[in-house]
């Protein structure tokens, strides 16, 4: 175990704890200082060619002029996976209780949350088949496929979209 050996010197003079804003009035900001720069790089017209085009291309996809070419983001699109979960989680619950309208709800917030979300789509297409909704019971069942067609309900969504185009068929033919 080792010791510190005892000084011969007392403590040194009491000093004032650094500043940061030395030279700088009480008005000026410090964050002056740690501006990041967003201009592109020098070769970037050179490097990427056609980005302006795609750029303006997205830009007249979402109707937008000139007026609007240098704003970055237009709209936050939110995205939590784990609110998503408890969303589904939860109306699992209400459709084991046989609520189907606050579990569609429910899988639908899911989807707000987590738009590719599977499961939620696939949750969604069974209660809106309960609520005699097959057209849009179709699509979601159809949405699952796309995104998981080898997933662990894919039969079942597949059997489920079969089974609903033979009762429009059948419909149709009254």
């Amino acid at each position: 175990m080792e010791t510190v050996p005892p000084s011969d010197k007392g403590p040194g003079p009491t000093q004032a704890p650094p500043r940061s804003d030395k030279g700088r009035g009480s008005e000026e900001s410090s964050s002056r200082d740690t501006r990041i720069d967003l201009s592109p790089p020098r070769d970037d017209a050179k490097n990427h060619p056609y980005s302006g085009a795609a750029l303006s291309d997205a830009k007249d996809a979402a109707g937008e002029g000139e007026a609007n070419a240098d704003a970055e983001v237009q709209e936050f699109h939110p995205w939590d996976p784990h609110k998503a979960a408890k969303n589904v989680e939860v109306g699992d619950f209400y459709f084991k209780k046989k609520n189907y309208r606050a579990a569609l709800d429910r899988y639908r917030e899911a989807l707000q949350w987590k738009d590719n979300d599977a499961i939620a789509n696939f949750r969604m297409a069974l209660c809106l088949e309960k609520l005699n909704q097959p057209e849009e019971a179709s699509l979601h069942y159809q949405e699952y496929l796309k995104i998981l067609p080898h997933g662990e309900f894919s039969e079942q969504a597949q059997k489920a979209l079969d089974r609903l185009k033979e009762k429009s068929q059948a419909s149709d033919k009254k």
